[in-house]
């Protein structure tokens, strides 16, 4: 019999709701969003397939609005910390700046300047302000963690995303192996009490990529790869997991320096590859993450795609295995 009295048993209920609904809501509702997305003439070309392809964009509209809506109808049945608002104030921020993103060309330097701000409203409830090393143990960084690591981790998983992108499927799944590894590590540790509404941004996710996976039939957009980068961001620094999240986002990192690498040596300017004809992918360089096998070797884009998941998820269980919050 179910003790609905046990903490435990809401928290499980609460996680099992929060998961479900939004991807339920999204998986419904995006074959309507993506009629009106091509209506609209929201539309992005997908440059690794044969001739010229259109496919609808901003989908991420969808995953944060879902998202929204499931949190709201859950909250009348279950009572959450003012730690899961605020972390969704934060992620709605950067989704709005998504948005904005999209419609106007905001700028580098004014973009990066207004986005590390916009995470501010973390700094008071990062509770787990020391950092966990095996050799050393504890190091309490105190006001150095919340007023430097909180907004850089958070502005910087969420270019991270943004920037490790391109095939169908890539970037969102990526995404999904990472919150999910997080959400586990949090079980582990019995620890779920501020993210659920970081397992609602999760659910969204999953149903989102029911139509972003190879051959895509939407693309996520600047509002989707912001929205998810400032939730693994945000999760990662209100959970503790920095040296962890820092291990899951190494293939995430590797892509970013690639891409240093590429500009200071001024190599030419080269954002996409494209299919050669029979479905092998034809790439400029090496010099992106998601690049680096098929100019070695010959691939397709579900290829390099699965192989660039599998790399993420070995580094992701490497990530739920450490210890503790490490």
């Amino acid at each position: 019999m179910i003790n609905f009295t046990s903490l435990s048993t809401i928290q499980n209920l609460a996680v099992i709701s929060n998961l479900l609904l939004p991807l339920i809501l999204v998986t419904i509702s995006m074959p309507y969003f993506i009629k009106k997305f091509t209506e609209s003439g929201l539309l992005g070309r997908d440059y690794y397939k044969k001739g010229i392809v259109k496919i609808p964009e901003r989908g991420g509209i969808v995953i944060l609005l879902m998202a929204l809506l499931a949190i709201s109808f859950t909250s009348l049945f279950f009572k959450y910390s003012t730690t899961n608002y605020v972390v969704l104030i934060v992620i709605s921020l950067f989704g709005i700046f998504g948005i904005l993103d999209d419609m106007i060309d905001i700028g580098r330097v004014s973009k990066l300047f207004l986005m590390y701000y916009c995470s501010y409203p973390l700094i008071q409830y990062a509770t787990h302000t020391a950092l966990v090393l095996p050799s050393f143990g504890h190091i309490e960084l105190g006001i150095l963690y919340l007023q430097f690591i909180v907004p850089t981790y958070v502005l910087v998983a969420s270019n991270l995303v943004n920037m490790h992108s391109g095939y169908n499927g890539l970037a969102s799944g990526l995404s999904a192996i990472v919150l999910s590894s997080l959400i586990i590590k949090s079980i582990l540790l019995g620890d779920v009490e501020n993210i659920y509404t970081i397992i609602a941004i999760t659910g969204a996710l999953l149903g989102y990529f029911l139509y972003d996976r190879y051959p895509s039939h939407i693309f996520w957009g600047n509002v989707g790869s912001l929205t998810i980068g400032a939730t693994i961001g945000a999760f990662i620094v209100i959970q503790g997991f920095i040296i962890s999240g820092f291990i899951m986002f190494i293939p995430h990192t590797v892509n970013f320096l690639l891409y240093v690498y590429w500009r200071v040596r001024k190599f030419p300017v080269a954002k996409f590859g494209c299919d050669r004809g029979d479905g092998i992918l034809e790439v400029p360089n090496p010099y992106t993450l998601k690049w680096v096998l098929p100019y070695y070797y010959n691939l397709t884009e579900k290829q390099a795609t699965y192989a660039m998941y599998a790399l993420t998820g070995f580094f992701c269980l490497i990530g739920i295995l450490l210890p503790g919050r490490i």
